[in-house]
């Protein structure tokens, strides 16, 4: 089945799909053609063959993919096809046929869990493109849990029937070269091959799918933890080439009202920040439009929705399996959502000696995260059953939110209540335990880059919560999502 769409950061689909609760095993392959190209900064080009840098991984010893298949590759080379392709992408020649073994213990497939696959693209008006926002989302039902893995597109990976490259060519590759399932088909099997994970379904939306869908449910309370600048349109129906069509815009740190437009820039702009960054932004947005749904009341509207939006996204779960799974969601909360970026010390940057920017991933620690994501440790099990009350005793609207939003991205569930008074200058939480357990504190402590000085010892016989924290004046809102997983 061919599918259109224009350059795309899928993740807003997917957030609508866990908010009605979209979870489904395995559905058919998605296979799509080009229109016309957005105003973003093109693909990072690829000036280089990939035996260049497949020969650092000798240097350097460094390992090649997680898991280590070890398959035993032979060379064929695939039939010509014509087709209009970009010029700042060298196409093969000779191409290493992989050989997947779907029974390797490396598969890291739990029963009863699901896994989506988030793909973002630039078509740049041409019939081959690359995929430069890529997300892995889980899901485990029993105990309504998901965990969301961002890729950055310059990953290092071994591509069936490619070889060694960056990620993301792996769809543009089997697009071109026909591969079974088409570019989907090859990304799926790169994402298994290398990290162990098979993809069950594909989600896909357009710039103005993601605004119109954002827009639908009556936009979204996002809560920004850092204060973001970066270049922004003055008005979408402008000149993107021309220099007085874009300012200098900055989002600062609370609880802000985003329609479909502001919410898009958020998700995608990387003129002044990174890929790294842009995955974080990214996972907020879902986080937000999951909240959204749920509290609009999405799930009773699933049939309605899924007709007056299914112009606006692609994807090959059907109206009948939202309907039949969307109970899930009920006892889904943003505590319910770990969040995980291939980033920081999980790969390591790399310029090639022809000036091309890649990420080696350093695959034991890759392995690991991805271990966690599929099954959460036991302190993260522990954590979730953790109930913290926050109030917001600063001057600051929205600095309570901001604070329980962060004990959630750790793994904490939060209430928030309100205050009399609002002039605390200092943090103060409260350990309302019986134990007064110090090593049971200290986890909450450091999600809240806190020490023992902020602590209160003050014990109840029938506390609402085991903890509570007053947020003040002095509270620092910002922090790196990626420091809370345990």
């Amino acid at each position: 089945m061919k599918l259109a769409f224009r350059n795309t950061r899928i993740f807003l689909f997917l957030a609508i799909v866990l908010a009605l609760a979209a979870c489904s095993p395995s559905g058919s392959s998605l296979r799509q053609s080009h229109n016309p190209s957005s105003n973003e900064a093109g693909p990072t080009p690829t000036p280089f063959q990939p035996k260049e840098v497949a020969s650092l991984y000798i240097v350097q010893q460094m390992p090649q993919a997680v898991p280590t298949f070890q398959p035993a590759p032979t060379v064929e080379v695939l039939p010509q096809v014509s087709v209009t392709t970009d010029p700042a992408v060298e196409q093969p020649q000779a191409i290493p046929t992989i050989q997947i073994n779907m029974d390797s213990p490396e598969i890291l497939n739990l029963p009863d869990t699901m896994t989506f696959l988030l793909l973002g693209s630039d078509t740049r008006g041409g019939a081959s493109f690359r995929t430069d926002t890529m997300m892995i989302v889980i899901v485990r039902p029993k105990d309504a849990n998901v965990s969301i893995i961002s890729i950055p597109r310059d990953l290092w990976v071994n591509i069936p029937e490619v070889g060694e490259q960056r990620i993301n060519v792996a769809y543009q590759y089997g697009d071109l070269y026909d591969y079974p399932g088409g570019g989907a088909g090859l990304l799926k099997d790169t994402i298994l091959y290398n990290l162990g994970i098979q993809i069950d379904q594909v989600a896909m939306v357009d710039f103005n799918g993601f605004r119109r869908i954002v827009d639908t449910i009556g936009g979204i309370q996002l809560p920004v933890f850092c204060s973001y600048t970066d270049w922004r349109m003055i008005d979408p129906s402008l000149d993107p080439e021309l220099e007085e069509s874009w300012q200098q815009y900055t989002v600062e740190p609370g609880i802000v009202k985003m329609d479909g437009d502001l919410a898009l820039w958020y998700a995608r702009s990387r003129k002044m920040s990174d890929d790294f960054d842009r995955g974080r932004r990214q996972q907020e947005v879902i986080r937000a439009i999951l909240q959204q749904g749920i509290k609009a009341g999405l799930i009773t509207k699933i049939p309605q929705l899924y007709n007056d939006l299914s112009s606006s996204f692609t994807t090959d779960i059907g109206v009948l399996e939202l309907v039949k799974l969307a109970p899930i969601a009920l006892n889904l909360s943003n505590a319910n959502i770990r969040s995980y970026y291939i980033a920081g010390e999980y790969v390591t940057d790399w310029v090639t000696d022809q000036g091309a920017y890649i990420l080696l991933p350093n695959t034991d620690l890759i392995h690991q995260l991805v271990l966690e994501a599929m099954s959460p440790s036991v302190r993260q099990q522990e954590q979730q059953k953790v109930t913290v009350e926050v109030l917001n005793g600063s001057a600051i609207e929205g600095l309570d939110v901001l604070a329980a939003e962060r004990l959630n991205y750790a793994g904490y569930q939060t209430i928030i209540s309100p205050i009399d008074r609002h002039d605390y200058q200092n943090t103060l939480v409260y350990d309302l335990t019986k134990t007064q357990d110090r090593s049971a504190i200290g986890p909450l402590l450091a999600a809240l880059n806190l020490d023992e000085t902020y602590l209160v010892g003050n014990a109840q016989a029938a506390p609402k919560t085991p903890y509570a924290v007053v947020v003040g004046n002095d509270y620092d809102a910002c922090f790196d999502p990626a420091s809370l997983n345990p």
